[in-house]
Protein backbone atom coordinates (compact mmCIF):
# COMPACT_ATOMS: atom_id res chain seq x y z
CA UNK A 1 0.00 0.00 0.00
CA UNK A 2 1.29 3.38 -0.83
CA UNK A 3 2.30 5.50 2.39
CA UNK A 4 0.19 8.43 1.06
CA UNK A 5 -2.92 9.96 3.20
CA UNK A 6 -5.13 9.91 -0.09
CA UNK A 7 -7.02 6.70 1.40
CA UNK A 8 -7.84 8.73 4.49
CA UNK A 9 -10.98 11.14 5.17
CA UNK A 10 -12.50 13.13 7.41
CA UNK A 11 -15.84 11.94 9.03
CA UNK A 12 -17.50 14.85 9.79
CA UNK A 13 -19.34 13.23 12.70
CA UNK A 14 -16.51 12.09 14.23
CA UNK A 15 -13.80 14.47 13.15
CA UNK A 16 -14.21 18.29 12.46
CA UNK A 17 -11.63 21.26 12.42
CA UNK A 18 -11.80 23.96 14.92
CA UNK A 19 -10.99 27.33 14.62
CA UNK A 20 -7.49 26.51 15.54
CA UNK A 21 -7.47 24.72 12.60
CA UNK A 22 -6.67 21.54 14.83
CA UNK A 23 -8.81 18.75 14.36
CA UNK A 24 -10.97 17.77 17.20
CA UNK A 25 -12.02 14.10 17.71
CA UNK A 26 -15.32 13.45 19.91
CA UNK A 27 -14.17 11.95 23.24
CA UNK A 28 -16.66 10.55 25.76
CA UNK A 29 -16.14 10.26 29.37
CA UNK A 30 -18.35 8.53 32.43
CA UNK A 31 -19.96 10.37 34.71
CA UNK A 32 -16.61 11.75 35.72
CA UNK A 33 -15.07 15.28 34.89
CA UNK A 34 -11.40 15.43 34.34
CA UNK A 35 -8.51 17.63 32.19
CA UNK A 36 -6.53 17.07 29.42
CA UNK A 37 -3.60 19.64 29.74
CA UNK A 38 -2.89 20.95 25.70
CA UNK A 39 -0.43 23.12 24.08
CA UNK A 40 -2.77 26.65 24.50
CA UNK A 41 -4.00 25.91 27.77
CA UNK A 42 -6.84 23.22 30.28
CA UNK A 43 -9.39 21.57 27.87
CA UNK A 44 -12.41 20.11 30.23
CA UNK A 45 -13.50 16.21 29.66
CA UNK A 46 -17.11 16.38 30.44
CA UNK A 47 -19.67 13.75 31.04
CA UNK A 48 -20.72 14.72 27.27
CA UNK A 49 -18.76 14.27 24.21
CA UNK A 50 -16.56 17.54 23.54
CA UNK A 51 -14.19 18.49 21.14
CA UNK A 52 -10.47 17.73 21.76
CA UNK A 53 -7.62 19.59 19.61
CA UNK A 54 -5.74 16.91 17.77
CA UNK A 55 -2.53 18.15 19.55
CA UNK A 56 -3.07 18.07 22.75
CA UNK A 57 -0.65 16.36 24.99
CA UNK A 58 -2.35 13.29 27.08
CA UNK A 59 -0.65 12.01 29.92
CA UNK A 60 -1.61 8.85 32.34
CA UNK A 61 -3.91 11.03 34.38
CA UNK A 62 -5.81 11.87 31.28
CA UNK A 63 -6.45 7.88 30.25
CA UNK A 64 -9.14 7.41 32.86
CA UNK A 65 -10.81 4.03 32.90
CA UNK A 66 -14.10 4.00 31.01
CA UNK A 67 -12.99 7.00 28.38
CA UNK A 68 -13.65 6.27 24.98
CA UNK A 69 -12.40 8.50 21.85
CA UNK A 70 -13.52 8.44 18.90
CA UNK A 71 -10.85 8.35 16.37
CA UNK A 72 -12.16 8.86 13.07
CA UNK A 73 -12.74 6.59 9.45
CA UNK A 74 -10.80 5.64 6.80
CA UNK A 75 -11.84 3.93 3.55
CA UNK A 76 -10.25 0.75 1.61
CA UNK A 77 -9.94 0.36 -2.15
CA UNK A 78 -9.42 -3.05 -4.10
CA UNK A 79 -6.23 -1.45 -5.28
CA UNK A 80 -4.87 -0.85 -1.78
CA UNK A 81 -5.67 -4.38 -0.63
CA UNK A 82 -3.91 -5.88 -3.24
CA UNK A 83 -1.11 -3.64 -3.53
CA UNK A 84 -0.20 -4.26 0.74
CA UNK A 85 -1.09 -7.97 0.19
CA UNK A 86 1.39 -8.14 -2.22
CA UNK A 87 3.96 -6.84 -0.23
CA UNK A 88 2.97 -8.67 3.70
CA UNK A 89 0.27 -11.01 2.94
CA UNK A 90 0.14 -12.77 -0.47
CA UNK A 91 -2.65 -15.53 0.25
CA UNK A 92 -4.68 -16.10 -2.82
CA UNK A 93 -8.02 -14.13 -0.85
CA UNK A 94 -6.25 -11.03 -0.67
CA UNK A 95 -4.26 -10.24 -3.80
CA UNK A 96 -6.18 -11.93 -6.81
CA UNK A 97 -10.30 -11.64 -7.50
CA UNK A 98 -10.68 -14.22 -9.33
CA UNK A 99 -9.43 -16.69 -7.08
CA UNK A 100 -10.83 -15.30 -4.09
CA UNK A 101 -14.14 -15.13 -5.53
CA UNK A 102 -14.04 -19.05 -5.19
CA UNK A 103 -12.36 -18.84 -1.94
CA UNK A 104 -13.76 -19.39 1.80
CA UNK A 105 -14.39 -15.32 1.78
CA UNK A 106 -16.73 -14.97 -1.52
CA UNK A 107 -13.95 -12.45 -2.74
CA UNK A 108 -11.65 -10.45 -2.09
CA UNK A 109 -10.79 -9.29 1.71
CA UNK A 110 -7.95 -6.86 3.32
CA UNK A 111 -5.89 -9.21 5.14
CA UNK A 112 -6.05 -8.49 9.07
CA UNK A 113 -2.19 -6.89 9.65
CA UNK A 114 -3.65 -4.12 6.37
CA UNK A 115 -6.40 -3.17 8.92
CA UNK A 116 -4.20 -3.18 11.77
CA UNK A 117 -2.02 -0.99 10.52
CA UNK A 118 -4.82 1.88 9.42
CA UNK A 119 -6.17 1.19 12.82
CA UNK A 120 -2.76 2.17 14.08
CA UNK A 121 -2.38 5.10 12.29
CA UNK A 122 -5.64 7.02 13.64
CA UNK A 123 -4.54 5.79 17.13
CA UNK A 124 -1.29 7.64 16.94
CA UNK A 125 -3.45 10.40 15.69
CA UNK A 126 -6.04 10.80 18.26
CA UNK A 127 -5.60 8.12 21.41
CA UNK A 128 -1.36 8.77 21.74
CA UNK A 129 0.46 11.67 22.35
CA UNK A 130 3.70 11.75 20.90
CA UNK A 131 5.72 13.79 23.99
CA UNK A 132 4.13 11.02 26.46
CA UNK A 133 3.64 7.79 24.88
CA UNK A 134 6.77 5.68 25.55
CA UNK A 135 5.68 2.37 23.47
CA UNK A 136 3.80 -0.56 23.96
CA UNK A 137 4.50 -3.93 26.12
CA UNK A 138 2.13 -5.67 23.70
CA UNK A 139 -1.31 -6.92 22.75
CA UNK A 140 -2.53 -9.30 24.68
CA UNK A 141 -5.74 -10.20 22.30
CA UNK A 142 -6.35 -9.33 18.14
CA UNK A 143 -9.58 -9.91 16.29
CA UNK A 144 -10.89 -10.08 13.05
CA UNK A 145 -14.63 -11.19 13.78
CA UNK A 146 -15.49 -10.23 10.26
CA UNK A 147 -13.64 -9.93 6.82
CA UNK A 148 -13.13 -6.36 5.31
CA UNK A 149 -13.69 -5.76 1.82
CA UNK A 150 -13.01 -3.49 -0.97
CA UNK A 151 -14.90 -0.24 -0.86
CA UNK A 152 -15.80 -0.42 3.08
CA UNK A 153 -15.25 2.65 5.34
CA UNK A 154 -14.01 1.89 8.73
CA UNK A 155 -14.46 3.33 12.25
CA UNK A 156 -12.04 3.29 15.11
CA UNK A 157 -12.02 3.93 18.85
CA UNK A 158 -10.27 3.22 21.53
CA UNK A 159 -11.56 3.13 25.21
CA UNK A 160 -9.19 3.11 28.26
CA UNK A 161 -9.94 0.05 30.12
CA UNK A 162 -7.31 0.04 32.86
CA UNK A 163 -4.72 2.95 34.22
CA UNK A 164 -2.06 2.11 36.97
CA UNK A 165 0.71 3.96 37.86
CA UNK A 166 4.17 1.75 38.08
CA UNK A 167 5.42 0.81 40.98
CA UNK A 168 9.20 0.64 39.65
CA UNK A 169 9.40 3.85 37.59
CA UNK A 170 6.81 7.07 38.95
CA UNK A 171 7.42 8.76 35.42
CA UNK A 172 4.92 6.59 33.87
CA UNK A 173 1.47 4.69 33.79
CA UNK A 174 0.30 1.69 32.27
CA UNK A 175 -2.77 1.42 30.30
CA UNK A 176 -4.90 -0.90 29.15
CA UNK A 177 -7.01 -0.13 25.90
CA UNK A 178 -9.42 -2.20 23.67
CA UNK A 179 -9.68 -0.49 19.69
CA UNK A 180 -12.04 -1.59 17.66
CA UNK A 181 -12.76 -1.28 14.21
CA UNK A 182 -16.45 -1.14 12.83
CA UNK A 183 -17.64 -1.08 9.04
CA UNK A 184 -20.37 0.69 7.44
CA UNK A 185 -22.78 -1.68 8.82
CA UNK A 186 -21.57 -1.04 12.35
CA UNK A 187 -20.19 -5.06 12.46
CA UNK A 188 -16.77 -5.17 14.02
CA UNK A 189 -14.11 -6.58 11.96
CA UNK A 190 -11.17 -5.80 14.01
CA UNK A 191 -10.60 -5.09 18.10
CA UNK A 192 -7.24 -5.01 20.19
CA UNK A 193 -6.56 -5.21 23.55
CA UNK A 194 -3.21 -3.20 24.06
CA UNK A 195 -1.00 -2.36 26.87
CA UNK A 196 0.86 1.18 26.49
CA UNK A 197 3.54 3.20 28.48
CA UNK A 198 2.36 6.28 29.25
CA UNK A 199 4.38 9.37 30.83
CA UNK A 200 2.57 11.02 34.55
CA UNK A 201 2.22 14.57 34.61
CA UNK A 202 3.21 14.70 37.61
CA UNK A 203 5.87 11.86 39.02
CA UNK A 204 6.10 13.18 42.21
CA UNK A 205 2.38 12.15 43.40
CA UNK A 206 3.62 7.92 42.25
CA UNK A 207 2.77 5.93 45.14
Amino acid sequence: MSAGKSSFFCDLSVIKFSDNTFRAAKVTVGLRADVVQTRTGRVGILASVTDLPEHATWYFEDYVPGLTVDCGSFSISEAEIIAFAKEYDPQPFHVDPVAAADGPFGGLIASGWHTTSLMMRLLVEHFLSPETSLGSAGVDEIRWPSPVRPGDTLHVRGTVLEARRSKSKPDRGIVKSLAEVTNQQGETVMRAIAINFVLTRNPERGG
